[in-house]
C-alpha cells in the first residue's frame, strides 16, 4: 500500500470549511412537501461549561438520522438552539458576581464552537438562545394567550423556604432538610404561584399515546404520570370552620369505615386548620420535616407511621360522625385532593396509623362467605365481598355498594362520581432572576392586568444582587417593577416571579420553523410545512416533565388556532447512558470522558464512529480507550486503501459492467453492505451493526488489496467508494474525503446507494449441523441442495461424524436453508 497517512487535523477542518462556506445544510422555508420534509431533532441542550460525552452521542445519533434522510431525497430540517436560562448559572452569578448572561453566552461559544469541529450538519441560521429577548417576547406571548383562555392562574402552594436567606429554594438546593448555601433548616411557606391548566387535557394527553411512534416504556411512564382514576368525589365539612374538605377514592364502598381524616403535610390548609390549636408548632414542626423528604420515603410501605393531630374535626357525609383530622406524610399531594379518608379495617397504612395513634377499626367489607373476624382486625379485599356496618346498604355486593352510595351522595350534594388524575397542574413561579419575565401587571385598582401584546418582551432587568431575599431578585429592580397599570393607567407593579425553564423548553421546536419573523411567533405556512417533529431524539430522562410539557403545549395551541397538529414529535427515540470503568461519570470519581480531548487526540469521526459503534445506541455502554484506537484504526485503513486506490488503476469509483474472480466477490461484499447498513438505519437505529457491516466490506477490500495484488482495481475502487458512502453518517469528514478521492464527487450530494437483490442471492449457503441440538460443524452446501443431499453433507461433516458413529440415529430434521440436526442415542 502506499505510504499515506490518514490526518483528521487536516482533513476535518477542510471538509467543515466546505460545508460552512457554502452553507451545505441550510433549508429554506418553502420548499418542503408532506412527501419530502424530514424535522429530525435533538433535545434542546443547557449550555454550561463544555458539551459531554452524553451530547456527543445523542448529535452522534441524531446527526446519522439527517445524513441518511438527506441522501433518502428528503429536504431535512436540523436546527440548533440553547436552553439558556436556569439555575445553574444563577447560582454561578450568586457566587461569582459575573451576570449570568455572561457565563450562559460563553459557554454557548463553547458548544457552538464544539458542534461545528464534531461536523454535526446543522441548519446554523436557525440558531438560538431562549434567554434572548427576540424568543422570550414569544415565550412571554404563548403565556398570554394561556392566560386569556384561563389555562394559566395563579393560586396558593406549598414551597422550600429558607429563613436564614429568605428565599425559595429547589428541591436540588436542599441537602438533608436543610439549606445548602447557609444550613439552615428548611420550612415549607404558602406562596402565591402562577400555574399552567395541563390538567384540563389529561384524557387528550393520555389517549393521544396511541397516535405517535414512541418506545413503549415511555409511554408507560406516562400513563403512569398521568394516574386515570375512576371513582368518587366525597365532601367531609368541617364545621368548626365551615370548610369543605373534598377527597378522591375508588372505593366509596367503604365510607362507613373511615375513622379517621389525613391530609398531606404540603396541603394549603394544613398550617391554617392548626393555627391556635395546642398541636400548632408541632404541626409546624412536623410538616417542615415532612417535606425534605422525597416522595418515595415517604411512600415506603414499610416506613414507621408518623403524623400529628390538627386538632379539628370533620364529618363523616354518610353517618354523621365526627372523626378527627391529623397531618401525616404518608399522603401525598400529588395523589387525589392531598387528603384522604382513612378506612384502616381495608388499608394496611390507615391500619398501622390507626393502632400507632388508638384509632377505631371499622370492618365494613366482609367475603360472601366465611366468617367476620373478631374485634378490630385488618380484612384484606376479596372478589366476592360484600358490605356489612354499613346502615341501608348492608348487603349489597361492593360494586352495587359503590353504586348506591356515590347516588346517594349525588342527591345530598355530598359528593359525585368523577374521574381523577395522578397529573397536578404545572406550576411554573420561580423565585428566581434568570428566567423569563411573567408578562402580568399587579394593580390595586384593576387585578391582574396582561402587559400589552405590542409593549412585548417584558425585559429581564439587569440586577446588582441575583440572591433572593424574602423575594424575588427582580423586586429589588424597582425602576423596572413601578409601571403604569396597562388598563386604568394608576400606580401598579410588574409581577416578579419568573417562569419555570420548562416553559422555554415547550415550544422552541415551533419557534425553529420560523425562527427570524418579527411579526409573529412562527407563520401558518412554516409550522404547516414542518411540523410535526418527524424524529425526536434525547434522554429518557425527559420522558415526563419536558415530553408531557410540550405536548400540552402544542394541544392548546392548537384549541386556540395557532397550529394544526396535535402532536409534537412524531416519533422519540431515547439514547442509553455511556458510563465509564462501570459507573455513571463524575469529576469525583475521575472517570470523566471529555469529548474534546478525544476530538483533540483522534478526530472526530473517531470519536462519532466509536460512540455509535460501542453498542446498540438505545441501552447504556461502557467506554473503553482501547475502542477508540480500534476504531480509529479502521478509520485509517479506510483512507489509506481509498487513497491508494484512488491513485492507482480504474475510474470514478462506479460498479464495473463485469467482474471475474474476486472482483466479483468484492462487487457482491459490496451490496451485501448496502443492505445490511440500509436496513439497520431504517427504524431501529442499529448504528453499531452497520458500522461492523461497513468493517466488514473494508476488511474484504483490503484483503482483495494487500492477499490478492488487487485483481481487479474497478471493483475495489467500487467497494471502497460504497464504503465510504456507507460510513458517511457516521464518519463525515473522512468518507467525505475518501469518497472524492475515489469518485470526484462529492458524496452527501449522492443518493443513498441502493443494493442490486441479483447480489445478495448466492449460489452456495452455509449450514449449521447439529447433534442432539448442539451444534458440532457447519458445511457450504449449494443453495438448492434437496433434504436428503444436506442430510448426506450433515453425515460427512468431520466434527458431527465423531459425534454421531457407533450410536444408533433415530431421527434427522431437516430446516431447509439454515440446518441439519441428527438425533441419536
Amino acid at each position: 500500500m502506499t505510504d499515506v497517512r490518514y490526518d483528521p487535523k487536516e482533513i476535518e477542518p477542510r471538509w467543515q470549511k466546505v460545508w460552512e462556506d457554502e452553507q451545505t445544510w441550510h433549508v429554506e422555508n418553502g420548499e418542503a412537501t408532506d412527501r419530502d420534509k424530514s424535522y429530525v431533532l435533538v433535545m434542546l441542550p443547557y449550555p454550561s461549561g463544555e458539551p459531554h460525552i452524553g451530547h456527543l452521542k445523542v448529535y452522534s445519533v441524531g446527526d446519522a438520522v439527517a445524513h441518511f434522510h438527506r441522501r433518502n431525497g428528503l429536504r431535512v430540517l436540523n436546527p440548533m438552539g440553547y436552553d439558556a436560562f436556569g439555575l445553574p448559572a444563577e447560582n454561578h452569578a450568586i457566587k461569582t458576581g459575573q451576570h449570568p448572561r455572561v457565563s450562559t453566552d460563553e459557554a454557548i461559544i463553547e458548544f457552538r464552537k464544539a458542534f461545528r469541529e464534531w461536523g454535526v450538519s446543522i441548519d446554523w441560521s436557525r440558531e438560538f438562545g431562549t434567554h434572548e429577548p427576540r424568543y422570550y417576547r414569544w415565550t412571554q406571548w404563548i403565556f398570554l394567550a394561556l392566560y386569556e383562555r384561563g389555562l394559566a392562574y395563579r393560586k396558593e402552594a406549598a414551597v422550600k423556604w429558607c429563613p436564614n436567606d429568605q428565599t425559595v429554594l429547589a428541591n436540588e438546593q436542599v441537602i438533608d432538610g436543610r439549606c445548602e448555601r447557609c444550613g439552615w433548616e428548611v420550612e415549607v411557606k404558602q406562596l402565591e404561584q402562577w400555574f399552567f391548566r395541563i390538567t384540563d387535557y389529561a384524557d387528550r394527553l393520555l389517549d393521544d399515546l396511541d397516535t405517535i411512534e414512541w418506545p413503549e416504556h415511555v409511554k408507560t411512564m406516562q400513563r403512569n404520570w398521568i394516574g386515570r382514576s375512576e371513582g368518587a368525589e366525597v365532601i367531609f365539612r368541617c364545621d368548626e370552620l365551615a370548610i369543605d374538605y373534598p377527597v378522591f377514592t375508588t372505593r366509596p364502598d367503604t365510607l362507613f369505615g373511615a375513622t379517621f381524616f389525613v391530609m398531606a403535610p404540603e396541603h394549603p390548609d394544613v398550617l391554617r386548620l392548626a393555627e391556635g390549636t395546642e398541636h400548632e408548632e408541632e404541626v409546624r414542626a412536623y410538616v417542615n420535616r415532612a417535606l425534605n423528604e422525597t416522595a418515595e420515603e415517604r411512600g415506603d410501605v414499610d416506613k414507621e407511621k408518623t403524623g400529628v393531630p390538627l386538632g379539628r374535626t370533620v364529618t363523616n357525609p354518610v353517618n354523621g360522625e365526627q372523626i378527627p383530622m391529623f397531618v401525616a406524610d404518608y399522603v401525598l399531594m400529588e395523589y387525589g385532593t392531598g387528603a384522604v379518608m382513612a378506612v384502616p379495617a381495608h388499608d394496611q397504612r390507615d391500619y398501622e396509623f390507626a393502632v400507632k395513634f388508638g384509632l377505631p377499626i371499622q370492618q365494613v367489607v366482609a367475603p360472601a362467605s366465611g366468617e367476620m373476624p373478631e374485634g378490630e382486625a385488618f380484612v384484606e379485599h376479596s372478589a366476592d365481598e360484600r358490605l356489612v356496618n354499613s346502615g341501608d346498604f348492608t348487603g349489597l355486593s361492593a360494586a352495587e355498594g359503590k353504586d348506591a352510595i356515590v347516588s346517594w351522595l349525588d342527591r345530598q350534594g355530598k359528593g359525585h362520581q368523577t374521574v381523577q388524575y395522578r397529573l397536578r397542574d404545572w406550576l411554573l413561579s420561580r423565585q428566581r432572576y434568570w428566567g423569563c419575565p411573567i408578562p402580568i401587571v399587579h394593580c390595586p385598582a384593576c387585578g391582574l392586568v396582561p402587559v400589552p401584546e405590542e409593549d412585548l418582551p417584558v425585559i429581564l432587568p439587569d440586577v446588582e444582587d441575583y440572591a433572593p431575599k424574602g423575594r424575588s431578585p427582580l423586586a429589588a429592580a424597582e425602576d423596572w417593577v413601578n409601571v403604569a397599570c396597562p388598563s386604568c393607567g394608576g400606580a401598579a407593579k410588574r409581577e416578579t416571579d419568573t417562569m419555570d425553564t420548562f416553559v422555554d423548553s415547550s415550544w422552541y421546536f415551533l419557534r425553529y420553523c420560523d425562527p427570524v419573523n418579527e411579526e409573529a411567533a412562527w407563520s401558518q405556512d412554516a409550522v404547516h410545512e414542518w411540523m410535526p417533529v418527524d424524529q425526536y431524539i434525547g434522554g429518557v430522562e425527559h420522558a415526563i416533565l419536558h415530553l408531557m410539557y410540550a405536548r400540552f403545549f402544542v394541544k392548546a395551541l392548537k384549541d386556540l388556532g395557532h397550529l394544526e397538529v396535535d402532536e409534537p414529535f412524531a416519533k422519540l427515540f431515547t439514547q442509553g447512558m455511556i458510563t465509564k470503568d462501570g459507573a455513571k461519570m463524575s469529576k469525583s470519581r475521575g472517570n470523566v470522558v471529555s469529548p474534546a480531548d478525544i476530538v483533540a487526540s483522534h478526530g472526530a469521526d473517531t470519536a462519532r464512529c466509536y460512540i455509535l459503534f460501542i453498542g446498540p445506541p438505545d441501552q447504556g455502554a461502557d467506554w473503553s480507550d482501547e475502542g477508540v484506537e480500534g476504531v480509529h484504526r479502521f478509520l485509517a485503513r479506510l483512507w489509506r486503501l481509498s487513497a491508494t486506490a484512488a491513485a492507482g488503476e480504474g475510474s470514478a469509483g462506479d460498479q464495473p459492467e463485469t467482474t471475474h474472480g474476486f472482483g466479483e466477490e468484492l462487487v457482491r461484499k459490496s451490496h451485501w453492505a448496502i443492505e445490511k447498513v440500509t436496513n439497520d438505519m431504517t427504524g431501529r437505529f442499529a448504528f453499531n451493526t452497520a458500522i461492523a457491516a461497513v468493517m466488514e466490506l473494508t476488511n474484504t477490500a483490503s484483503k482483495a488489496f494487500n492477499e490478492m495484488g488487487n485483481p481487479d482495481p474497478q471493483a475495489l475502487r467500487f467497494a471502497l467508494a460504497t464504503a465510504n458512502s456507507l460510513l458517511f453518517p457516521f464518519a463525515p469528514h473522512a468518507a467525505a474525503d475518501g469518497y472524492h478521492l475515489l469518485t470526484g464527487r462529492r458524496v452527501w450530494e449522492e443518493p443513498w446507494p441502493a443494493a442490486d437483490l441479483a447480489y445478495l442471492v448466492s449460489d452456495t449457503i452455509e449450514v449449521v449441523i447439529q447433534v442432539n441440538g448442539k451444534v458440532r460443524d457447519r458445511v457450504q452446501a449449494p443453495a438448492d441442495a434437496s433434504a436428503e443431499d444436506l442430510k448426506a453433507l450433515a453425515h460427512a461433516a468431520p466434527n458431527a461424524r465423531a459425534h454421531v458413529d457407533g450410536r444408533e440415529v433415530v431421527k434427522e430434521i431437516v430446516v431447509p436453508g439454515k440446518l441439519v440436526n441428527i438425533v441419536v442415542r
